[in-house]
C-alpha cells in the first residue's frame, strides 16, 4: 500500500531539512526514502491553514495517509513578546484545522511540531515529557506556548474519543540551512549570523542583545529531520517525545556569538547590549526517552552544523536576508 506523507510548512527550516534528508540518505535506509512513499512539501501557496475550507481542500488534493505538521506562525523572542494574541490565535486556528481535517479525512497518523517553550517557566530541570502542563509558560512567549500546548491536549482527546494516531515532537532550538534570517523576526542563531555578516560588511561593531549568559540546547535541522522520520515510521504513542541533544550540550549565547564570529570571519569589536531582555536563563531538556526508544543517535557537532548554516546564508544572501516565517 502506498504512503503519502504531507509535510505542512514544507518550505520552512525543518521542512527543508526533512526534504534534504529524504533526498540524500540512501533509499530504503532508516532515514532515506522508501519505494512506496510519496513526499509532499506543502507551503502557504497551497492554502492558508488558518482557513478550514483551505485546509480541507489541501487534504482532498493530496490525500495524505500521514502528516508531519510543521506549519506555524513563528518568530524570535521580541516578536513573541509583541504579538502574543496573534501568535495564540493564528496557531490555534492552524493546529485545529490540520488535526480536525486529518480526523475527517481518516489520515492514519499526524505528528505535530511543538516547542520547548510549552514547558512551565517555574519547573524542576531537566524538562521531560511529563512536565508540559505543570504550570504556566514563560511570559515572553505566552501566546505561542499556549497554542502549542493545546496540540498535546487535542492529541489525547482525539485518541480517546476517536482512536486517532496523533502525536507530537518537542524540539529544542533548531537552526540550519533555509532558516529565517530576517533581522527582526529571526531566532537567535540566524539573527546573530545576519548581524555579524552586516557588521563585517559595513566595518561596524557586532552588538548582541542581552547579556550573553543564557544557556540553550541547539539541534541542527538535518538531525531533527532524521528524528521526525524516525517518529513517522517507528513511534505510535500519543505521548510527545523531546527531540534534542543532551543536557550536557547546553551552550551560552556568548559561546554561540563566539562561534558565529569565527565562522563569518569577523575581526572587529563586538559587545553585549545588557539593556535588552534575555528571556529564560536556561531550560535544559532531557533526551533520555528519545535515545532509549531509538537505541542511540549521532548528532552533528555544533561547530560543524553552524559552519554549514553560515555557508548556506552567505551563498543565498539575497533571498535569506528577507526570510519570512513559514505557514
Amino acid at each position: 500500500m502506498s504512503t503519502v506523507i504531507l509535510v505542512t510548512g514544507g518550505s520552512g527550516l525543518v521542512g527543508k531539512g526533512i526534504e534534504h534528508v529524504i533526498n540524500t540518505e540512501p533509499e530504503g535506509s532508516r532515514f532515506g526514502k522508501r519505494a512506496n512513499e510519496t513526499w509532499i512539501f506543502a507551503t502557504s501557496a497551497d492554502g492558508d491553514l488558518r482557513n478550514p475550507e483551505q485546509a480541507r481542500k489541501m487534504f482532498e488534493k493530496y490525500k495524505p495517509t500521514h502528516v508531519i505538521h510543521l506549519a506555524a506562525m513563528v518568530g524570535g523572542l521580541f516578536k513573541n513578546m509583541k504579538y502574543k494574541l496573534t501568535f495564540l490565535r493564528d496557531n490555534i486556528l492552524i493546529n485545529d484545522n490540520v488535526l480536525h481535517t486529518a480526523y475527517e479525512q481518516k489520515t492514519q497518523k499526524v505528528i505535530s511540531c511543538l516547542s520547548t517553550c510549552v514547558f512551565p517557566d517555574k519547573v524542576e530541570y531537566p524538562l521531560d515529557e511529563l512536565k508540559i502542563h505543570s504550570g504556566p509558560p514563560h511570559e515572553s512567549n505566552f501566546g505561542y506556548a499556549h497554542a502549542k500546548r493545546m496540540v498535546d491536549v487535542q492529541n489525547h482527546a482525539y485518541k480517546e474519543e476517536f482512536g486517532c494516531n496523533f502525536t507530537s515532537a518537542i524540539p529544542t532550538n533548531v537552526f540550519g540551512p533555509h532558516d529565517n534570517f530576517h533581522l527582526e523576526d529571526a531566532h537567535v542563531i540566524p539573527a546573530l549570523i545576519h548581524k555579524c555578516y552586516l557588521a563585517k560588511k559595513n566595518n561596524t561593531p557586532f552588538i548582541i542583545g542581552g547579556t550573553g549568559k543564557p544557556l540553550r540546547q541547539f539541534i541542527y535541522s538535518h538531525d531533527l529531520a532524521k528524528l521526525f522520520i524516525w517518529m513517522l515510521r517507528e513511534y505510535d504513542d500519543v505521548e510527545p517525545v523531546i527531540l534534542s541533544v543532551g543536557e550536557d550540550e547546553e551552550v551560552s549565547i556568548k559561546q554561540v556569538a563566539d562561534a558565529i564570529v569565527k565562522a563569518v570571519g569577523f575581526t572587529g569589536e563586538y559587545s553585549f547590549d545588557t539593556t535588552r531582555a534575555d528571556g529564560q536563563f536556561r531550560k535544559p531538556a532531557s533526551n533520555k526517552k528519545l535515545l532509549n526508544l531509538m537505541g542511540g543517535f549521532e548528532f552533528t557537532p555544533f561547530d560543524k552544523a553552524l559552519d554549514a548554516s553560515v555557508k548556506w546564508f552567505l551563498d543565498n544572501y539575497e533571498t535569506a536576508r528577507t526570510g519570512k516565517p513559514s505557514q
